[in-house]
């Protein structure tokens, strides 16, 4: 079974920054690309960052480059991203995915607020 299991949001202030984790299981982490998108109320959801399945190459959404960092570590199965310099705007639900149709996780609800 598929499964991707995201942690580390919470409530932060303009500026601020956090760290998403997210541990997959049920495929073999190695040999996919990893990404992690984002829901924001009433909007549609979209893709943040990506990275390769062996770590040597990331992209990002313009909105988000030079504040936002992909990792991965596929010994532990994980992918993470580090968010620093948040907004308001940054507000939403994050998810991990890999290129596998139709599964998702609960997600992790970030919020920027003063």
């Amino acid at each position: 079974q598929v499964q991707f299991v995201e942690s580390g949001g919470g409530l932060v202030q303009p500026g601020g920054s956090l760290r998403l984790s997210c541990v997959a299981s049920g495929f073999t982490f190695s040999s996919y690309r990893m990404s992690w998108y984002r829901q924001a109320p009433g909007k549609e959801r979209e893709l943040v960052a990506a990275i390769t399945s062996t770590g040597d190459s990331a992209n990002y959404r313009d909105s988000v480059k030079g504040r936002f960092a992909i990792s991965r570590d596929n010994a532990k199965n994980s992918v993470y991203l580090q968010m620093n310099n948040l907004q308001p705007e940054d507000t939403a639900v994050y998810y991990c995915k890999a290129r596998i149709p139709g599964y998702w996780g609960q997600g992790t609800q970030v919020t920027v607020s003063s």
